[in-house]
């Protein structure tokens, strides 16, 4: 299937590594020229090396920006053509929001600072974001949101509490925007992955390995077996999909990426 992508300008946040540089190898081979942003520069270079061995006709950048301040931010939005001053609006069709890694643990063990520091990256991050870059895609006329935000949000556990409520709220923003954007042509989608193969999988069950028996090093008696992990690759394609005109009709949908485990 042609997705119709090719030529399109797209962001992706978080894109370093995991699910962000996924979305980034996926995009980029569907043609588009593609916009990563992390907060490590080496961690970058090595990343676009990545994507450009996967899609070498692609055109890749990278911006080294710390999304957990207002200011890194606005470098992003400036860097990238979306902080308003591009006549007719944003210079950018597609916008994944990706960048975020609350940990977990129990309301408890979640200290104030630990929890404050997770939502200014993930939650205050997309929200910022998404206010900037909607009006500068509705200004044009069309444009793409995707919000990368979690299955928690489906099935709150207590031992991911900032994580799960977090991430409800980002799906929350997602249907209240996307459910009206469209008038604008503009889209606003999610996607909400479960648990998925990458670094950050692995810190996750450390942590709901001590919450259950005191001992992180048991961390992958956790893994399930049925549905086993998804990989970051099913990740990406979704998020390609959403992100293209076959699209077209979907907006203000979170899509659960998770082998059905939260139907059950």
């Amino acid at each position: 299937m042609d997705l119709g992508l090719a030529g399109k300008r797209a962001v992706i946040t978080g894109a370093s590594k995991g699910i962000g540089l996924g979305c980034a190898v996926a995009l980029a081979r569907e043609g588009c020229h593609v916009a990563l942003a992390a907060r490590s520069a080496d961690v970058l270079a090595t990343a676009a090396r990545e994507v450009q061995a996967a899609a070498p006709k692609a055109s890749v950048t990278t911006h080294a920006v710390d999304l957990s301040t207002t200011q890194g931010r606005r470098a992003l939005l400036a860097e990238t053509g979306c902080d308003g001053e591009a006549a007719g609006g944003s210079l950018v069709d597609i916008w994944v929001n990706n960048a975020g890694a609350i940990p977990g643990g129990d309301i408890v063990t979640v200290d104030d600072t630990t929890w404050r520091d997770a939502w200014d990256l993930k939650v205050f991050g997309y929200i910022e974001l998404c206010r900037a870059v909607l009006p500068q895609m509705s200004a044009r006329g069309n444009g793409v949101i995707v919000n990368v935000i979690g299955a928690a949000s489906l099935r709150p556990q207590p031992s991911y509490i900032a994580g799960a409520v977090g991430n409800s709220g980002l799906v929350a923003m997602t249907a209240a925007l996307g459910s009206r954007s469209l008038r604008e042509g503009v889209r606003v989608v999610a996607v909400n992955p479960g648990l998925i193969i990458t670094d950050r999988m692995g810190d996750l069950l450390r942590r709901q390995a001590v919450d259950e028996w005191g001992d992180e090093s048991r961390w992958e008696e956790l893994i399930p077996a049925d549905p086993a992990p998804g990989t970051v690759e099913q990740v990406a394609d979704v998020v390609a999909f959403l992100a293209s005109d076959r699209a077209g009709h979907v907006s203000g949908t979170s899509i659960t990426i998770d082998g059905g485990a939260t139907a059950r």
